[in-house]
């Protein structure tokens, strides 16, 4: 196997070199005409190998942090974290901090494979160089509500790589990569978890286990979780059958683990999270990749029960992906759009509501979404957190730079991952390569009547609908 990856690597590196001149073909292109409900699709442009622009991460000097627009303050909430992933309020307003790493399980079969794994160990650092170990679930308490952390505690380690976590009746539901687990946890507690968990369902995971992370949500009325699995390939070039069960939401009963398909097609779906006043899920998705420089855009879209979002075999809605084979024109025909495309390979990861925070009133009703950034362009895309408001329910505008400043010239500070709101109404980002939780608040100080938990800030239950047909399994 090492000979192997060596070998791999070093035709890698040859296609580096001998492709390196190569110019993005789309370098005058209007990223934002990308941005709204109805993207710009130009022609698929695919390459031996894609373009190219990493961002060496060089992380945060002293007095640095991110920009955000006037009427806002910007402060490093925790620092010296490993790889932080994705925030978590509680409803007495703590916060958990879920680190992680990949698996780093998936085998080499194609050079390309090595010139995506030297590609993501350069982009994503050393996630703030704090030293310590990842995969664990760090409390962070402020228990005076002023914005400062006041204690800190790793109450969970040795996770098999943890993203998406959900807490109800004393238990802390946790999506490791491969299992939704759930801790017995008391509001308020510090102590480390030494309980063995209890396996509410198996999710797929290795050997493969191409897009490892797992998010989780819980439904308003606290009887389901919502798990995103990711596919295991970029465009099915492990076969099909490596596909069981991916590229969908999972609805899992929480009691019993019983489980199914809630929706299809999608990539890399995260950021699961219920709209405040509708009660409707929502998701942001990683698009497919090696279809050129400006396709396909990255979107945040409402889940619908028992549909189906195009992946493999289409895009937003059914522009036919020619590389899939065997074609099933029946699949694309069925596939739904997105409601919000983002622009391409931003690589949107986090999503959460400002409704209900403390925010600048511009900012309440809307969508924050952590966009980790571009590597497969000459020109960077995303790298910050983006705000796009929202009216009755649905995307009402453009999206807004709310958190820029991750990318200065071809060096990366940070890469923002997951987003929440904290217990005092303040918007926190999650920099997975800068080691650092952002807090950014209102200027003047306000702060939110009492906390809100991430699981609890949904108003109206959506109201109950007819049983759908299941959502297709994309396995012939």
């Amino acid at each position: 196997m090492r000979k192997t990856r060596s070998l791999l690597l070093l035709g890698a590196s040859a296609l580096l070199m001998a492709l390196g001149g190569c110019s993005d073909s789309g370098s005058d292109f209007d990223v934002s005409s990308q941005i709204g409900p109805n993207p710009v699709l130009p022609d698929p442009n695919p390459k031996l190998v894609p373009d190219l622009k990493v961002a060496e991460v060089i992380g945060w000097g002293d007095n640095q942090t991110p920009t955000v627009p006037d009427g806002l303050k910007i402060t490093a909430y925790a620092k010296d974290l490993a790889n932080p992933r994705t925030v978590h309020t509680l409803p007495n307003g703590d916060v958990l901090v879920i680190q992680s790493t990949g698996p780093n399980t998936e085998p080499l079969t194609r050079p390309k494979d090595a010139i995506r794994g030297w590609i993501m160990a350069i982009a994503h650092g050393s996630g703030g160089g704090s030293g310590k170990p990842s995969n664990l679930i760090t409390l962070l308490r402020d228990t005076n509500r002023d914005g400062v952390v006041d204690e800190r505690h790793d109450i969970l380690t040795g996770l098999a790589s943890p993203f998406g976590v959900a807490w109800a009746d004393d238990t802390l539901y946790v999506a490791a990569t491969d299992a939704v687990l759930a801790y017995p946890y008391k509001l308020g507690s510090t102590e480390a978890i030494t309980t063995a968990p209890r396996v509410v369902t198996e999710l797929p995971g290795g050997p493969i286990n191409h897009h490892w992370t797992k998010d989780l949500a819980l439904s308003p009325d606290k009887r389901f979780l919502y798990a995103s699995v990711g596919s295991n390939s970029n465009i099915t070039e492990n076969g099909l059958e490596a596909e069981k069960d991916r590229a969908a939401i999972w609805q899992i009963d929480r009691q019993t683990g019983a489980s199914k398909l809630y929706a299809t097609g999608l990539r890399n779906p995260n950021g699961l999270t219920f709209h405040p006043e509708t009660g409707m899920l929502w998701a942001v998705a990683n698009e497919r990749d090696e279809l050129g420089p400006n396709l396909v855009p990255d979107y945040m879209t409402s889940v619908q029960e028992g549909a189906f979002y195009g992946w493999p075999w289409s895009y937003y809605g059914n522009h036919v992906d020619a590389r899939v084979h065997p074609p099933r024109p029946d699949m694309a025909e069925k596939a739904i759009a997105p409601d919000y495309a983002l622009s391409s390979h931003v690589a949107a990861l986090g999503l959460t509501f400002g409704n209900g925070s403390a925010l600048p009133q511009a900012f309440r009703n809307g969508a924050f979404i952590g966009e980790h950034g571009s590597w497969n362009r000459t020109a960077f895309n995303g790298y910050k957190v983006a705000f796009v408001p929202f009216g009755n329910g649905k995307p009402s505008g453009k999206t807004q730079d709310f958190v820029t400043g991750f990318i200065e010239g071809d060096k990366a500070h940070g890469r923002p991952v997951g987003v929440g709101i904290d217990g005092t109404g303040a918007l926190l980002v999650a920099d997975d390569a800068g080691g650092t939780v952002w807090r950014v608040a209102s200027a003047d100080g306000t702060v939110s009547p009492q906390p809100v938990g991430t699981d609890d800030n949904v108003a109206v239950p959506p109201a109950p609908q007819p049983e759908p047909p299941p959502a297709p399994n994309i396995q012939p």
